[in-house]
């Protein structure tokens, strides 16, 4: 089953010192965090702050060029976990034709938000989340897990890069 997602912000990860996109449902039940790249945790923080850059960056030019193609975005999903890893799939229609192209979920998040199209994830990849361990090491993934769920929801829209 899917589960329409938001980003509800971007954090840095006190551990590992990476970005994480933290991803909520619409009633707010489940969250997601997923650590991605300082560049695309770039990308996606550009647009939530409606900064305009002087050329186009990548996601920018991705946009553009599926619209020149008569195309756009009609979702994103972040359709599995495997090894740790993430894996989305960008949802096309172009010139009548639906096209399913395989992603990174930063990108595929990046370029939903500049297209406004709905971020959607498998809810088995949000269950699979919870009992993955993510840091190396158990006293590093115990630290992270206690700081995940205290989490004061009012600090998940605040991010430093």
């Amino acid at each position: 089953m899917l589960i329409e997602m938001s980003i509800k912000g971007l954090m840095v990860d006190p551990i590992t010192n990476m970005p994480i996109v933290i991803l909520k449902d619409q009633a707010g039940d489940r969250v997601l965090p997923i650590w991605v790249g300082i560049f695309e945790a770039n990308a996606i923080a550009l647009q939530m702050e409606n900064i305009t850059t002087p050329r186009p960056m990548t996601h920018d030019l991705l946009r553009n060029i599926i619209t020149d193609l008569e195309g756009h975005v009609d979702r994103v999903v972040v359709s599995e976990l495997k090894d740790n890893t993430f894996y989305a799939i960008i949802h096309l229609t172009v010139k009548g034709e639906r096209v399913v192209v395989d992603a990174r979920p930063s990108d595929a998040i990046a370029l939903a938000l500049r297209t406004s199209s709905p971020i959607l994830v498998e809810e088995t990849v949000i269950d699979n989340a919870k009992t993955i361990d993510f840091a190396s090491e158990r006293a590093d993934s115990d630290r992270l897990q206690k700081w995940l769920e205290s989490l004061d929801p009012e600090e998940l829209g605040k991010y430093k890069m």
